[in-house]
């Protein structure tokens, strides 16, 4: 059976996330709160608003409303990427070796390990952004589609439109699909191993009750797990046209709540789903087979995240009712 260590920290949790073994919780006042042999404490903003985990799972980046952008390592140590500024650091991402993007309104920043710095310009606001596998390309998620931007060199960015508000963007972990969560209950893809030159094809997932706001792919990225719904949506993405002409999957599933969170485990082909009255539930893609890890708490879960070897899971709410599942008990 899982054990739970809980933790109240009776503050919104917007993320959680291991870093090396360290589970850390971060809160929308602008605290991180550390594991590590007792509670470690650091008051990174003046309002946190967005984090990444480093590709090397050893540090976290955040942005907040007081223009900061920060990196917390593993040991503790607290580091200023960009200093405060006037305009709010609404989004942060990362990339392989080191690389870290923020948006503040319509500009976003590249910072690169060598100490380049690239910025790049939108006509509008900039909702979300992700870098390709590979480093080579950053995604920019706005209104009516997204831009996809070379870090290094001149060459012009591509526009993926597609009408509507687009606030979060991921690529698929082997690069092959781009998709974006939208304010319409729906998702959106695009398929970027067509013909150079070529149309890029479209993926239209709808039929959300809710605006998806958790998104987490699978191991292998053959899967593309979702929040939005009574269930987690989970999305077939093993086929050259992804998901299209497939049904998703529908794990989980409960008549009176709503799924708020998804994470799937960094090993296994399942996915822990956290839901609106505080339960996470573990499930195997292959089967729907339901493991419970958490009874109902205090308040919808918004934070999800594994260890590396997937053995942890720390969770986080609302409410600030947070914790680490051991799933082997």
């Amino acid at each position: 059976m899982p054990t739970v260590a809980p933790i109240d920290l009776d503050d919104h949790c917007l993320s959680v996330a291991f870093l090396g073994d360290v589970p850390a919780f971060a809160l929308a006042s602008g605290l991180v709160v550390r594991l590590d042999h007792g509670t470690r404490r650091h008051e990174l903003h003046d309002g946190l608003l967005a984090t990444s985990v480093t590709w090397d799972g050893q540090s976290l980046i955040t942005g907040g409303e007081d223009g900061k952008v920060m990196r917390l390592d593993a040991d503790g140590t607290e580091t200023t990427l960009r200093p405060s500024a006037r305009k709010w650091v609404g989004v942060v991402a990362t990339g392989p070796q080191g690389a870290v993007a923020f948006a503040e309104g319509r500009q976003a920043t590249v910072l690169l390990a060598d100490g380049t710095e690239r910025t790049f310009e939108e006509a509008r606001t900039i909702e979300g952004l992700a870098f390709a596998p590979k480093g080579l390309r950053i995604a920019m998620a706005r209104y009516n589609g997204v831009s996809l931007a070379f870090v290094q060199g001149s060459a012009p960015a591509l526009d993926f439109e597609w009408k509507g508000a687009h606030n979060q963007v991921l690529f698929s972990p082997d690069g092959r699909f781009l998709v974006t969560a939208m304010q319409e209950n729906a998702l959106h893809g695009w398929r970027l191993d067509g013909k150079p030159g070529g149309e890029h094809r479209h993926m239209r997932m709808t039929g959300y009750p809710a605006k998806v706001k958790s998104l987490s792919w699978s191991n292998k990225g053959k899967w593309l797990a979702s929040s939005g719904a009574p269930s987690a949506i989970v999305w077939p993405f093993s086929g050259k046209d992804g998901p299209m002409g497939k049904a998703p999957l529908e794990l989980g599933q409960r008549a009176d709540t709503m799924v708020t969170c998804v994470a799937c485990h960094p090993v296994e082909d399942l996915v822990a789903i956290g839901f609106g009255d505080g339960m996470v539930l573990a499930v195997r893609i292959a089967d729907g087979k339901e493991a419970l890890l958490r009874r109902p708490g205090n308040g919808p879960i918004t934070a999800l995240a594994w260890n590396k070897p997937g053995r942890l899971l720390a969770f986080g709410s609302q409410a600030g009712d947070c914790g680490v599942v051991d799933i082997a008990g």
